[in-house]
């Protein structure tokens, strides 16, 4: 009830901002909604948002396994930390603009350019987060495993993941909002489609109410998935954990 109530206080304070602002600037919400019907009937709407989410889907699986691996080799292994941090720190403060830029600059304006640029832009954070998980590993369950002789592959899945799962949930939900909208860049970039192409083509035009239809039904798809997926998945993989009453 509360989220349908912030709901409709955002469609009233739109209704009323475009009453206000006019029509040309800002469009009232039911002229946001005819486009949307009129781009999802011609079946537009529905495959430039399944072309956006393919590529954030690969994008970030790329990122959160490479990420996973060299933030964990980094956390346990020193010199692999002290020849990673430099470059892990140009990239963390690397615009993503650049990165996108380079990438269909040295790779042409590619499918394969477009995922790499994405997935480097997420891959910073990701390892950062999983180093820090590594480091804050209990080391007497290492030594408890190894008193045991617990098999290293057995050590890692009971004893090591398990204390990583946390910082790796984190991880993919503050990089898998960073994907949804480095992904649009990248369109509005370089690529013929998509709901970053639309965006793009909606601002060379001029029109605002097709601009806000893709913008809020991507918002929107990113609501449902963000609510009934990511973080149920969450909750589930640190069920194990105390919470605060």
């Amino acid at each position: 009830m509360l989220r349908l109530l912030s709901f409709a206080v955002f469609l009233g304070s739109w209704w009323i901002a475009a009453v206000l602002a006019g029509s040309t600037k800002l469009p009232t919400p039911p002229a946001v909604l005819n486009v949307a019907i009129s781009e999802a009937a011609s079946g537009a709407l529905f495959f430039n948002i399944g072309v956006t989410l393919a590529r954030v889907a690969l994008s970030f699986t790329i990122a959160i396994t490479v990420g996973i691996a060299l933030g964990y080799l980094m956390g346990r292994v020193k010199l692999a930390n002290r020849l990673g941090d430099p470059w892990l720190i140009l990239l963390l403060n690397l615009p993503a603009l650049v990165v996108i830029v380079l990438a269909y600059i040295w790779a042409g304006l590619t499918e394969v350019a477009a995922i790499a640029a994405i997935a480097i832009n997420k891959l910073p954070a990701t390892v950062v987060t999983v180093r820090e998980g590594t480091r804050a590993l209990d080391a007497s369950l290492d030594e408890m495993a190894l008193v045991f002789a617990i098999p290293r592959w057995r050590a890692f899945r009971h004893v090591i993941l398990p204390q990583l799962v946390p910082y790796i949930a984190a991880a993919s939900r503050s990089g898998l909002s960073l994907v949804w909208k480095i992904v649009l860049v990248a369109e509005l970039l370089g690529r013929p489609n998509g709901v970053g192409f639309e965006i793009g083509v909606a601002f060379q035009l001029f029109d605002t109410p097709r601009l806000l239809a893709y913008s809020l039904s991507f918002a929107a798809v990113v609501l449902v998935i963000e609510t009934a997926l990511v973080q149920p998945f969450e909750a589930r993989l640190t069920r194990w954990r105390l919470r605060a009453a």
